[in-house]
């Protein structure tokens, strides 16, 4: 189901991109957009000049981030690369405002989905996570900044009338994403597990999270187990629960909703 909405919600950002957007010159956010300029500019086909620009990215996160969500981010990408240099660019409204509010939301609603089943477009994404892996900073004022950056290059290189479309665009797109992707909602599990350093291992290998090691001892049986604590995303839990399944079908695993989180939360500064 997951790779389903994976594709489903890429060829809706194709659609939005080559139906809405692109015919009036509006741009997306991040590395999309980018990608639009080129397209809109030059000879190179933006589908392509999607994929390249993400290919660095998606290697270094390969190696940096989850391996799981990394793959789901390429299939994402390879999806609108060849969806934008296949599907022909064609203008379904006249109004350039209607176009991009509703190319906007149309875009907001396809990366949603993409990252409600673990995943990502590419681009920005990426960054962001990466960077705010190593700092501590706000994920949301850096990926602002980024696209503060896509709407510039727009006036500069187009119009303002076009720059501010694109901000209009982008505004439409964050609020059906927040919509959707309920990413600020923090989930606290406590594991207990008779293969604790398995479990650890295999957690801190296929996510970005760290985690708290506990030695416990059971009330009935009094036998010694392991206790992890580990804060994630709430659209991380099913990836989780699957593998701590894939360690321990039997473990008790207790889960919370986490208020705040104070600290780096990511897998350098354990939790």
């Amino acid at each position: 189901m997951r790779v389903l909405g994976v594709i489903l919600g890429s060829i809706i950002i194709v659609i939005a991109y080559n139906l809405f957007l692109i015919p009036h010159q509006v741009l997306s956010s991040g590395i999309n957009g980018v990608s639009m300029i080129l397209g809109i500019l030059t000879p190179v086909n933006t589908g392509l000049a999607n994929f390249l620009l993400n290919l660095p990215l998606l290697i270094i996160g390969y190696k940096l981030l989850g391996k799981k969500f990394i793959w789901k981010s390429i299939f994402s990408v390879l999806i609108i690369s060849v969806g934008l240099y296949f599907i022909p660019v064609y203008e379904i409204a006249k109004d350039p405002i209607l176009s991009a509010i509703f190319g906007g939301a149309l875009t907001g609603l396809g990366v949603g989905l993409v990252l409600r089943c673990s995943g990502s477009t590419g681009g920005f994404d990426i960054i962001g996570m990466l960077i705010s892996r190593k700092k501590d900073f706000p994920l949301g004022i850096l990926m602002s900044g980024m696209n503060g950056v896509v709407i510039l290059i727009s006036g500069f290189l187009f119009d303002w009338d076009k720059a501010l479309n694109t901000m209009i665009s982008i505004y439409a797109l964050g609020k059906v994403v927040d919509t959707i992707y309920t990413h600020h909602i923090k989930l606290t599990l406590m594991i207990i597990t008779d293969k604790g350093e398995e479990m650890r291992q295999h957690l801190l290998t296929n996510l970005y999270r760290g985690l708290t090691i506990m030695d416990g001892v059971g009330g009935y049986s009094n036998d010694k187990r392991n206790i992890l604590f580990i804060v994630i995303s709430r659209y991380e839990l099913p990836d989780v629960k699957n593998l701590i399944a894939e360690v321990d079908p039997s473990a008790f695993v207790n889960i919370t909703q986490t208020i705040e989180v104070m600290g780096l939360f990511h897998k350098d500064n354990p939790q």
